[in-house]
Parts: structure tokens; C-alpha cells; sequence
């Protein structure tokens, strides 16, 4: 809301219906693809509401303190600040998390790679409970690029017994990752998870003795030179190095699988994320390692290729 507008009408005429219309429309002319939720975060976020309790309070009038706090919100977003950094949270798998600049702002298509993770174990617990008879058999699972540890705090949700090793080299992402660590920590030790936070690059921090179960990542997998072309949230306000993946944009899957393809345990997953046009590299560059074989190339919800999911072959 600019000034001139503020000033043209008392405090008490400006409802939170009057002020979602107006804002919604604002965004609009600005080229918001999504005016009027990013209008009904912010506003929530200012009144300490939740975005349905907006609508519980259509007529509520905003104090002065209240239209003050929300304008230069509203300034912001019309410049293309992602809505996540100026509340400060963003919602995942059903979880709200701590967001900062420095991280990659958590998107709703990786909850596919997380559907897909889930089945993975569910498969592995399969395999192993011939032997064991425990359908619940502890897991190790390395996670490149955690960001804000968004994927392995959605799996502890899911699961029980799962200790996460998570791999960053950002220490802006790790800080907000341990947040976020601490604000569900009710999914890690009271369901026998563990999150454990390691800063590096790539999976050679990890030690050469290390054999997880499972790999998960949703790496960097933007073409170094199609980054300027991004919405300006994405290229101007997000971290480069979440985004930027190499000349191909293949740079971090060619770790990841080199590593499944020598380091995971015997029968281990390797799921990660893949831009819509890469399933054809991806495979390909799967291909060229004889111990990993494909097990799916799972589509999000616009039927886009989204995951990449192999094993590694037993014996």
C-alpha cells in the first residue's frame, strides 16, 4: 500500500477484506503470479493469524500500528522479494519452517521426491524384515544440500528410526536448518530419528567408511547459463549456489550417483530431484555405472519428469 493511499481513508475504514481486494489487485498490476495469496501471507503474518482466520475476520479493522507494519511488506513483495523471506516461514509436508535469506525457499514439487523416499524405505524395511523379522530396522539416510531441512524432517514425520546425515556448505542454510531441527525436534528422538547437520561440499565430507541406506538430494540442477532467465524471486533473491548446476546443470547428479554407485549399501536407494527436460542425461549418466539399476523416473503433479530413483544392485 503506498502512502497517498494510506493517507486517503481513516485506519478504521481499512478491513481486512478492503485491504486483501486492494492488494490483490496491487499485485496484479505488478505481475505477481499469485496475487492474492501472497496478499493473504503477509497479512496473516502481520496480524499473527492463520490465512483461514482471515476470513473468520472479513470486517475486522487494522490499527495504524498494524497498516504500518504491513506496507512495506507490501513494497517488498511488488519488488519481487520472495513472500517466505519477508515472513520468515514457508510450509512443507505440513510442517512450517524457518526460512532465511541464504536458503533455498522450500517448494511444494519435492514433496514428490519425499512421496517417493517414503516408498523407498517401506521397500528397503521390506527386504530387510526376511531376515531380521523387524518391520521397523533402523536406516541411514545422507541427504545432499539440506537447505532447511525440509526433506528429512518431512520423512521423520513419516517414519520412525531413521538417522539422517545431511550435507551443506552453505553456514547461512545450516543455521536455519539447525532452527528448524530444534522446532520439531518432537520428530527426531520421541520416534527414534536423528538429524544430524554436516557442513561440506558434495559428499566427500562424509568418511570413506560411511554405507547408508539411502541417498536423497535436491540438488543445484539450474544450467549455469539459465539462471538470469528465472523469475527475479529465483535469480536476483535466492541463493546462487542452491540454483547453479554446472554448464549442464548435471554437475551435482554426477556425485550423487558416482557416490550410490560406490558407497551405498548393498540393495540402497538413491532418489533426487531432476529439471523437467534432464530424465534422458539423468539416465544416461546412470547407465555408465554398472552397480546402479533404475527403478523409477517418478513424474510430479503436472506430470513433469520430477525424481530420478535407482538401487544399488546387491552382491
Amino acid at each position: 500500500m503506498n502512502q497517498s493511499s494510506a493517507d486517503s481513508r481513516a485506519a478504521s475504514t481499512w478491513t481486512v477484506a478492503a485491504l486483501l481486494k486492494w492488494c490483490e489487485g496491487y499485485f496484479r498490476e505488478k505481475g505477481l503470479p499469485s496475487p492474492r495469496l501472497d496478499g493473504e501471507l503477509l497479512l496473516a503474518h502481520v496480524l499473527g493469524l492463520r490465512r483461514l482466520d482471515l476470513y473468520l475476520q472479513f470486517d475486522r479493522p487494522l490499527t495504524q500500528a498494524e497498516l504500518a507494519a504491513f506496507r512495506p511488506l507490501v513494497q517488498a513483495r511488488a519488488a519481487r522479494r520472495p513472500v517466505a523471506y519477508l515472513t520468515g516461514e514457508a510450509g512443507f509436508w505440513g510442517l512450517t519452517l524457518a526460512v532465511r535469506p541464504g536458503c533455498l525457499v522450500p517448494r511444494p514439487d519435492t514433496e514428490t521426491l519425499v512421496e517417493a523416499a517414503l516408498g523407498a524405505i517401506a521397500a528397503l524395511r521390506a527386504a530387510m524384515a526376511v531376515p531380521t523379522g523387524n518391520p521397523e530396522a533402523p536406516l541411514t539416510l545422507v541427504e545432499l544440500g539440506t537447505g532447511t531441512g525440509a526433506i528429512p524432517l518431512a520423512l521423520c514425520a513419516e517414519t520412525r528410526g531413521l538417522t539422517c546425515v545431511s550435507v551443506e556448505r552453505s553456514a547461512e542454510a545450516l543455521a536455519c536448518a539447525r532452527e528448524n531441527r530444534a522446532r520439531h525436534a518432537a520428530l527426531l528422538a520421541p520416534r527414534s530419528n536423528d538429524l544430524r547437520l554436516v557442513r561440506g561440499d558434495r559428499l566427500e565430507a562424509l568418511h570413506p567408511a560411511f554405507r547408508p541406506h539411502l541417498l536423497v538430494s535436491n540438488p543445484p540442477y539450474i544450467p549455469s547459463a539459465a539462471i538470469a532467465g528465472l523469475e527475479p524471486e529465483v535469480a536476483q533473491a535466492e541463493p546462487r549456489a542452491a540454483l547453479d548446476g554446472g554448464p549442464d546443470g548435471l554437475d551435482f547428479h554426477r556425485n550423487l550417483l558416482a557416490f550410490a554407485a560406490e558407497r551405498l549399501a548393498p540393495g540402497g536407494r538413491v532418489l533426487f530431484e531432476i529439471g523437467h527436460d534432464q530424465a534422458e542425461a539423468v539416465r544416461a549418466l546412470a547407465a555408465a555405472h554398472p552397480t546402479l539399476r533404475e527403478i523409477e523416473l517418478r513424474r510430479d503433479l503436472a506430470k513433469r519428469p520430477r525424481v530420478f530413483h535407482a538401487e544399488r544392485r546387491a552382491g
